[in-house]
Order: structure tokens, then sequence, then C-alpha cells
């Protein structure tokens, strides 16, 4: 497929950027592939749309403060990005500029971070610093808010930047579909026999890594951890045994537990890297509904709702949530597909 097929409707002013409180009063766009319907609820009206004894899979990744504002020798302020630990205080790291090995970027008077060199593409430099790096970081850092949300984190983003099942510390981005639920949702989702599961994926610089090839399938993601866990393969398979939906809160979940299948409705203990890129034409095993956020044009996430609803219904829901004024990306509305698109005649390569 043509990266010009997912130029999705969007408008600049939809951009959300902060959630609606409470939580569960974010609006529903709920789409039903089967009979291609687009109606309107609430996020509080979940536990009625889904049924009893289907199994509800989310994201215990947590979010690093990972963003950090040094200074150069010069005085000039840097802005970085920790991406992924070499070592305990060896980084990856995204920032803007040359570097050379054993330049010195001041953070404080007890700590600074030096320029190792480089590795996978990236800058990478070591932690000097008296506090243990978790310590490091919640001194130091800021949650990475995407760069479409135009303002700075503020101290109120590390909660409103984190769900409530956050956990496994490793992501540098929420699982923004998880942002919606409270522990009265929860209750609700209990109360009604719907049993909750989860996985871990770190979120990465894959998920956000641009498609830049015309071809869609010529795109690589970059890999990301997972964790499957005994417990969630337990959970999947009781809901399968009962008829019930598998429903992933994100795309992540949905790359997580497709990651981990063996087959129809099976997954397996699962833990490791993965690197699937799902895209129209992708046959899901695992995931039968799908709760999201509204994405980004021409990114590996829009490709994956399109890949799970359908590309043309997809394209009307978008269109019909601009029209109606729905927020847009991680502090904004969702969307719940309710089932997965007739699956295609024929299987669109993916990769792990």
């Amino acid at each position: 497929m043509e990266l010009s097929e997912f130029n999705f409707p969007f408008d600049s002013s939809l951009i959300a950027t902060k959630p609606v409180f409470p939580r569960e009063q974010a609006r529903l766009l709920v789409l039903d592939p089967m009979r291609r319907s687009i109606t309107h609820g609430r996020i509080m009206d979940l536990a009625d749309l889904l049924s009893p004894g289907d199994l509800v899979v989310v994201n215990d990744t947590r979010v690093r403060p990972a963003r950090v504002i040094g200074r150069k020798p010069s005085g000039h302020p840097v802005d970085i990005l920790f991406v992924r630990a070499v070592t305990e205080r060896d980084w990856e790291v995204l920032m803007k500029g040359t570097w050379r090995t054993g330049q010195v970027i001041g953070i404080d008077g007890e700590s600074r971070l030096t320029v190792l060199g480089r590795e996978h593409g990236r800058t990478v430099v070591r932690i000097e610093s008296p506090l243990p790096v978790t310590t490091w970081f919640e001194a130091h850092g800021r949650m990475p808010l995407p760069p479409y949300i135009k303002r700075s984190p503020i101290e109120k983003d590390r909660e409103w930047y984190q769900t409530v099942f956050a956990k496994q510390e490793g992501a540098i981005a929420a699982p923004t579909a998880g942002l919606h639920f409270t522990p009265a949702l929860l209750n609700r989702l209990s109360e009604r026999g719907i049993e909750l599961a989860t996985v871990t994926l770190h979120v990465g610089v894959g998920t956000f890594k641009p498609v830049t090839a015309d071809r869609i399938e010529e795109h690589r993601m970059e890999p990301e951890w997972v964790d499957v866990g005994p417990e969630t393969v337990a959970a999947v398979q009781r809901a399968t045994q009962r008829e019930g939906k598998i429903v992933a809160v994100g795309t992540t979940v949905v790359r997580a537990l497709e990651s981990a299948a063996k087959g129809p409705g099976a997954v397996q203990v699962y833990r490791g890297e993965t690197s699937l890129f799902i895209v129209p034409g992708y046959r899901f095993r695992i995931v039968e509904a799908l709760l999201t956020n509204f994405h980004l044009p021409q990114t590996t996430l829009l490709m994956l709702v399109s890949a799970f609803a359908g590309t043309d219904l997809l394209r009307e829901a978008y269109e019909e949530a601009v029209r109606t004024r729905y927020r847009f990306y991680s502090y904004g509305d969702a969307m719940l597909v309710t089932d997965r698109a007739a699956p295609p005649a024929e299987l669109t390569a993916s990769r792990v």
C-alpha cells in the first residue's frame, strides 16, 4: 500500500493538551465493522458495550521521566531524551547537534553527562552522579510528552501521563488508550463479569519512528521489549473457552498479544523484543476488539487500526470525529472497534 493512503482527516485545533476529568467522561466513538456503523458514547459506557466473559488486556508499562534538560559548556540548554539503557549508567539518547566523544553536558552541581560515542545510530552518554539512576531520573527528568503537545511538561503530567496500571518502568511514551481508565471504571467492568489481564510493552522509538518509504511494506519497525506472562496466557485461554472476546486496550497490547500468538485464540509466554508491523491485510489471531485513541496521519499506529477496522470505515470514523469535534491524540478521546473487519482473502506478510 502507498503511504499517501494514510493521510486521514485531521484538524490541528483538536489536539488535546490535557486530559478530561474525570477520565471516564472522555468521549468514545464506537465502530462496528461488521454492521459498518458509527455511534457515539463515553468511556464510562465501556462496561455496557462489552459482555460478561470478555477479557480486557492492558499494558502495565510505566513511563520514565526520560526528558532531561542539560547545558553545554557554553551555557546553552540542550534537550535530551533517554531512549534505552546500554548499561545501568550508559544510555542511548536523542538530542540535537553533533557531539564529540568526551564532551560534557552539565546537569547540576553534583551530576553531569559524558558523551561516550555512537551506538545503533544514537548518541550514548554516561550518567555521572552520586544518586542511583532511578532517583536521578526522578530528580532531573520530565515526562516525555509528544512533540505535538505544544507546551513544556508540568508537574501534573507525572500523574496525567501515567495509567492506573503503570508498574514496569521502561517506556518513553504512555500507552495512551489506558489513560482513560479509573478505579471506578475497573470496578464496573469487574461487576459485569469482565476479566482484566496485563502485558508489558515498553513503548519506545519503534512505535513513533516515521514511515518514510512510499510503500509501507518497506518500513521496518525498531524493536521494543515485550513481556506476556503465564497469568495472561491463562486468562486468554479462559476467555477463549467461555467464548469471550479478547479486548486490547491500545495498539501496544495488540502488538504484544499478536507477537505471543501460537495459533488462533492461543498465546504463549513470550519475553523478548518484537518488531511486529501490522498493516492492512494482516490476519489477526488473538485480538477481537480494540480500544484506541486517535492517531497521527501516516503512522504505524494508524496503519494497525486500519488493519483492524478496515481502512474505508476508519476513514469515515475520522471524518465523523473531526466533524463532531472529538479531542485527538494522547490526552484526547477514544474509539472502540467492537470487532475486527472481515479477514482478507490473502495474508499480507508482517515481520516479527
